[in-house]
């Protein structure tokens, strides 16, 4: 069975990708290259394409056959949308868009959204709902919210099955050393504190020491990349079979703040010496963020099993050494022929 995965050479979308393989499907993987490393995709096939500038998706969708789509690509980082608001209108709204109407005129019924926490701006209480109200503090926010909101009517109006998966802080790597985060440059706390540990220093930014959480750094709640994968499937087999649609939050339902992460990214790296600069928050950053993941969990008989913090350190550690010996640059430049 295909299946369509947009953005799928970016981090949760290339894991997605090898955990439909794993599954026995059939990934058929559509990227821009601008973010991701389609050279690292090894499952299925890999079509190079920008999705809100391509006219041939409707035909794409018939020549493979294909039965239902993950959709990942867009752009993802809050505090770069406050000043480019029009790159984050046009990746998630029109390249949602794009990709809906292909879906209507090519018939494909089934649909995995990949939507953010961020949609929910800064929540009046903790564990976050999917009853929460939805009130986006960013550029980013607003327009995953209304993509979700896109898919709905579309549903309505179409038949469209979709579930929109509202992610936290998606962390980690692969286990088996195949993927991981590879953002140039690196923006994630994760990847950034263990690159740094690998090397014998730990520096650290932390945006805001002066929120209202018990050390004054944000809280977030962090899921293991390979959980997120491991939901689509299961999302996605539930929905072949008439399974329930909507919004439903993935998280472990377990913050922890900046310096909470700092201080386990020591306890693995325990001769590292670490220096903690605080600067001044970030737009777009909530102080807190934790999922009430229950009720994915109960439709879903779902359970995070890899993203217990010192789990999400160590994996991302295992690929960040392996980015530091330069495996992953030589072997993409090897597929494309460099």
């Amino acid at each position: 069975m295909n299946i369509l995965v947009t953005g799928g050479a970016g981090y949760i979308g290339s894991h997605a990708v090898k955990a439909l393989a794993q599954a026995g499907f059939h990934p058929v993987t559509l990227d821009d290259g601008s973010t991701g490393h389609p050279e690292l995709v090894r499952w299925g096939d890999v079509v190079t394409a920008d999705l809100a500038g391509s006219d041939a998706l409707p035909s794409l969708l018939r020549e493979y056959d294909i039965r239902g789509v993950m959709h990942f690509a867009g752009r993802s980082l809050a505090a770069e949308s406050h000043g480019r608001p029009d790159l984050y209108y046009r990746a998630n709204i029109a390249g949602t868009l794009k990709l809906l109407d292909a879906m209507v005129a090519a018939r494909v019924g089934l649909l995995l959204y990949s939507s953010s926490a961020a949609i929910y701006g800064v929540p009046p209480k903790s564990p976050i709902s999917e009853d929460t109200p939805c009130l986006p503090i960013s550029p980013y926010g607003e327009t995953k919210l209304a993509a979700e909101r896109m898919i709905e009517w579309y549903g309505r109006a179409y038949g469209l099955k979709a579930v929109s998966l509202r992610y936290f802080n998606a962390a980690g790597a692969d286990p088996e050393g195949d993927l991981g985060e590879w953002h140039e440059p690196e923006t994630h706390l994760i990847p950034r504190l263990v690159t740094g540990a690998l090397s014998g220093r730990c520096d650290c930014e932390v945006y805001g020491t002066d929120y209202p959480t018990p050390d004054g750094s944000c809280i977030r709640d962090f899921i293991h990349v390979s959980d997120l994968a491991d939901a689509h499937v299961l999302a996605l087999r539930r929905l072949l079979n008439d399974g329930p649609t909507g919004p439903f939050n993935l998280g472990t339902g377990r913050g922890y703040s900046v310096l909470e992460v700092v201080g386990a990214v020591l306890r693995v790296f325990p001769r590292v010496r670490a220096r903690i600069v605080k600067t001044a928050r970030r737009a777009g950053d909530p102080p807190i963020l934790v999922a009430d993941p229950s009720r994915f969990a109960t439709h879903f008989d779902w359970r995070p099993t890899r993203s217990d913090l010192d789990t999400v350190i160590k994996t991302a550690a295992g690929w960040a050494e392996r980015m530091r010996r330069g495996n992953c640059a030589a072997e993409a430049a090897r597929r494309r022929g460099g």
